[in-house]
C-alpha cells in the first residue's frame, strides 16, 4: 500500500515511515514501534540522540518481519561527528539496534566537521554496512560543501518541512541533484490544522486535517515520517493512499508557507 521512492543508487525507500522522536522511555518506544510494524509500516526512523535504538531493535525482532522488508534509518549525533568518531558511533548504534546493517545513515545536524562526518558515512556505504547515504538539516550551502569532497553524493536530506515551512528552494535544489527529501515535523505541530483551506479539503475528502497535510507531502514527492504513540493516529496516518489532492489544491497548501520553523535553523543552533 505504501509507495516507494527510488533513491539515487536504486534502493527503494518507503515514502511513508514511522518516526520515534521523543520516545525515550523503553516501553513506549518498543510498543509504538511494534504497533507501527503490525499496522503495516515498514520504515522506522530513529537516531542515537533519541536513546531508543535498543527498543526499536527489540521491536523489529519481536515483529517477526523479515529484515529485507524493513527500512531502518538512524543518525550520528553532533557530539560524535568527525571521521573516526562517526565510525565509532555507528558501531554503537548498530549494536544497540541488533542489526547487521542499517538502510540509511544520516548526519544529524551540520557541524563544522560535516565533510569528515560524511566521508565516514561514505566509508560505511563502501563497506556495505549501510544501503544509502544521507544527511539531515542541511541547507544548500551545507550540501555544496559536501559536493566538493564527496565520492558518493548524499541520497537523502531529512529536513523540517510542512505547509508553514514548505522549503520550496531547498526541495528544488535537492531534486536537481537527485537527493530525496524526508520531512520531519511533517504536520508542523498541527499549526495549520485550523486553517480554512485545510479544513475545507478535510471535509471534501472526508479525511482529518493531518491526513490532508500528509497527503500534501506525498503529492509533492516528499518522504514523510510522522510519529505517534497512539495506535489510532498511527493507523490514520497510513490511510492517505486512497485519494490524491488536485494540482491547485497542492498549490494552495504550499502557498500557506510563512517560513515558520518549529525547530532550530540549521544555520543557528547551539546543541
Amino acid at each position: 500500500m505504501i509507495p516507494n521512492i527510488t533513491l539515487a543508487n536504486g534502493v527503494q525507500m518507503p515514502q511513508l515511515g514511522f518516526g520515534v522522536f521523543r520516545m525515550k522511555e523503553h516501553e513506549e518506544a518498543y510498543n509504538a514501534t511494534l504497533q507501527a510494524l503490525q499496522l503495516g509500516y515498514r520504515a522506522i526512523d530513529t537516531a542515537a540522540i533519541y536513546e531508543n535504538e535498543e527498543a526499536v531493535g527489540e521491536a523489529i525482532r519481536a515483529s517477526g518481519i523479515a529484515r529485507e522488508e524493513l527500512f531502518i534509518t538512524t543518525k550520528v549525533w553532533n557530539a560524535d561527528q568527525g571521521y573516526d568518531e562517526t565510525l565509532r558511533a555507528f558501531d554503537v548504534s548498530l549494536k544497540k539496534l541488533g542489526l547487521d546493517y542499517v538502510d540509511l545513515y544520516l548526519t544529524h545536524w551540520p557541524k563544522p566537521q560535516l565533510v569528515h562526518t560524511y566521508r565516514a558515512i561514505e566509508h560505511l556505504y563502501e563497506q556495505k554496512l549501510i544501503r544509502a547515504t544521507g544527511v539531515s538539516n542541511h541547507h544548500q550551502h551545507h550540501l555544496e560543501q559536501i559536493f566538493a569532497h564527496a565520492n558518493v553524493m548524499p541520497m537523502v536530506n531529512q529536513i523540517e518541512c510542512h505547509p508553514s515551512l514548505s522549503q520550496d528552494a531547498l526541495r528544488a535544489f535537492c531534486a536537481e541533484n537527485n537527493i530525496a527529501v524526508t520531512s520531519w515535523a511533517p504536520l508542523g505541530t498541527g499549526i495549520v490544522f485550523t486553517h480554512p483551506i485545510v479544513k475545507q479539503f478535510a471535509e471534501k475528502y472526508d479525511k482529518t486535517p493531518a491526513q490532508i497535510v500528509l497527503r500534501w507531502h506525498i503529492d509533492i514527492g516528499n518522504i514523510v515520517i510522522p510519529k505517534s504513540a497512539h495506535q489510532e493516529r498511527a493507523a490514520q496516518n497510513l490511510h492517505i493512499f486512497d485519494f490524491a489532492l488536485q494540482v491547485d489544491e497542492v498549490a494552495a497548501l504550499t502557498a500557506l508557507n510563512t517560513f515558520h520553523r518549529t525547530g532550530a535553523d540549521p544555520d543557528n543552533f547551539h546543541f
